[in-house]
């Protein structure tokens, strides 16, 4: 008797241990998949955040360094050109001068100077069923002292230019080469001509296939021709290298607009990658009205009157969210006052 007591209680003892139902493994599975998939959603919500962030920092830096580059070149058009802009070949004889740029672009027909300033309304690529704009800026270059001193020849047919011996035209870093602009100036007034060859005897060549077409030395007007003061003969002149600078959109790479910067016939450099628009708005100083945010200078007023550009850059993330499909996109604009043709020296 006394061992089927200790039997029975043996077996209720085990019983009592022999583990979790199948309802309670089912409760705590349910209970680890809800935190699971707590965990799994706060971490993608992470993952999608960091990826946001990643993409609208590039853009920014990628919108921020284009609009700073543009910023500093609009800040110097103007300097050292004369009132007015630069004479270019003119009047019969003369043909189309080459504008930096896409395609074949040239300056318009009939043109007698190129302004600080040039406009390019809807000009550029079209991204997303909107033109863009392109403009050209401008310039003198203050690094090389070119025109401290008058140059000691020019020959008589405007072929070629001696430099004084005292400016080193052959610095690696900083010297003359072909394809740079030069502006000459004398009593007699201005002239730009690009430079095809350097002998490295202080003279450079002015030849006549210059790639974009300013040494027209037959044209009847805008020559350095017409800089001399007697047959043969010019007057004392001197020698200013000029930038001649385009910005522009570029999508001939597939997908992948960006903003390009072209110095004189050089060759394009990226600025900016995925960048879709270039908008670009002016405001005129002509003493009456004053126009502002026009797209162009149209007649009576002229580019010479423009005191002040309206950047507008449209940009995107280089790739699409993962989880969206869709790029991110950010606009930045600007507005800047163009120095050098806003001053006015009362005392001349």
């Amino acid at each position: 008797m006394a061992n089927s007591i200790r039997v029975e209680r043996m077996r209720q003892s085990y019983s009592s241990e022999s583990g979790v139902s199948l309802m309670e493994v089912m409760i705590t599975t349910l209970l680890a998949l809800v935190a699971l998939a707590s965990a799994s959603g706060a971490l993608d919500s992470g993952l999608m955040m960091q990826e946001s962030a990643g993409l609208s920092s590039e853009m920014h830096h990628n919108v921020r360094t284009a609009m700073n580059e543009m910023t500093r070149d609009f800040m110097q058009a103007a300097q050292g050109i004369p009132t007015g802009g630069g004479p270019i070949p003119n009047g019969s004889g003369a043909t189309a001068v080459h504008r930096p740029g896409p395609g074949s672009l040239t300056f318009p027909a009939g043109s007698q100077v190129i302004s600080a300033v040039t406009t390019g309304n809807a000009l550029g690529a079209t991204v997303l069923e909107q033109a863009s704009d392109l403009v050209t800026i401008l310039s003198a270059d203050s690094t090389l002292d070119l025109d401290q001193t008058p140059l000691a020849d020019v020959a008589a047919n405007g072929s070629t230019m001696t430099v004084d011996a005292g400016t080193d035209i052959t610095l690696r870093s900083n010297g003359l080469e072909a394809g740079d602009l030069i502006m000459f100036s004398n009593a007699m007034g201005h002239a730009v001509q690009m430079i095809t060859s350097v002998s490295g005897e202080q003279t450079v060549t002015f030849g006549t296939s210059d790639s974009m077409n300013v040494n027209q030395r037959a044209a009847l007007a805008g020559t350095i021709m017409q800089l001399m003061d007697g047959p043969s003969s010019f007057p004392p002149t001197t020698a200013t290298r000029i930038w001649m600078t385009t910005y522009y959109i570029d999508d001939s790479v597939s997908e992948s607009p960006r903003l390009m910067r072209i110095v004189n016939d050089g060759e394009p450099r990226p600025v900016a990658m995925e960048v879709e628009r270039l908008q670009l708005t002016y405001d005129l100083v002509d003493g009456v009205t004053n126009p502002s945010g026009v797209d162009e200078a149209v007649a009576p007023n002229s580019e010479s009157q423009i005191r002040k550009a309206n950047i507008a850059l449209s940009a995107r993330s280089y790739k699409a969210h993962h989880a969206t499909g869709e790029y991110q996109r950010e606009m930045l604009t600007s507005q800047v006052s163009l120095r050098s043709l806003s001053f006015y020296d009362r005392y001349r």
